[in-house]
């Protein structure tokens, strides 16, 4: 079940540097494992490298660029380049996200914008350059990663973040609904707390670099004890590329071991 042979994933924001898997590494390699021949993209070539090399260690077929998913020139090329070296686009997984703190007063317009522009308008260019290939091939699938932030606050003072990955969600439901006599399906994978190589940098944003008190404060805010990792979403970025979820379309896949259901 959920194979993906002779089909092509293009992935954004795939890169992680180490040995740790982010969301967007771990989605390229199951995407892969699956049968899919992967391209992706991340802003920093050498994370995207990184990547590639251990998709490929494991018999995975994968291309690598360089790519600010914001510019709409760049999302354009890249979706170009995907198409000559593989010759279709049937999965598309919008990753890439960014938090930054900040309230409607503490946050300065130009990092509102910034939030906005990582989180949204970069699913919103790869979506539209994805999407007419998809709807001329006879359907696809796009994966959008949003955030519990858009569905609850999260904990930490993040509205541009949170306001972004709400409209993320929306929007995917909203075109969804447009494209689904084209075939084309878009879902969101809703991410709670994950344990990846990005906790490290929040634990600097938000807990003045308290790396272990900010690790146990998120273990202890999720019902079943533990975050998650990249692993969790992947996963469900499978089951939603695959044709066995070719009935679901306009929906959300929280994977948050129970926190957004939660009081405390």
């Amino acid at each position: 079940m959920f194979r993906l042979d002779g089909k092509v994933a293009l992935v954004t924001g795939c890169g992680t540097l180490g040995e740790g898997w982010g969301n967007g590494k771990a989605a390229a390699a199951v995407l892969a494992r699956q049968g899919a021949a992967i391209y992706g993209c991340d802003l920093n070539i050498d994370a995207a490298r990184q990547s590639a090399e251990a998709v490929a260690a494991e018999g995975g077929k994968i291309a690598v660029r360089q790519c600010d998913v914001t510019d709409g020139a760049q999302v354009e090329e890249l979706v170009r380049a995907c198409i000559e070296t593989y010759g279709r686009i049937d999965i598309l997984v919008n990753n890439v996200g960014r938090s930054e703190p900040g309230d409607p007063v503490s946050m300065t317009e130009d990092l509102w914008n910034d939030q906005i522009q990582v989180n949204l308008t970069s699913a919103f260019l790869c979506c539209k350059h994805v999407i007419p290939l998809m709807k001329s091939a006879g359907g696809g699938s796009i994966i959008n990663i949003s955030s519990i932030a858009g569905l609850r606050y999260a904990g930490k003072p993040q509205v541009g973040y949170a306001a972004a990955k709400a409209a993320l969600m929306q929007m995917t439901t909203t075109t969804a609904v447009i494209y689904a006599g084209d075939g084309v399906r878009l879902n969101s994978v809703v991410p709670g707390l994950m344990f990846t190589p990005l906790v490290e940098r929040l634990a600097q944003k938000y807990a003045k670099g308290d790396y272990e008190g900010f690790v146990a404060h998120r273990h202890a805010q999720v019902p079943s004890g533990r975050m998650g990792d990249a692993w969790d979403v992947a996963h469900a970025v499978a089951f939603l590329a695959s044709d066995e979820s070719r009935y679901i379309t306009g929906q959300q896949i929280v994977v948050d071991g129970g926190i957004t259901m939660a009081t405390r």
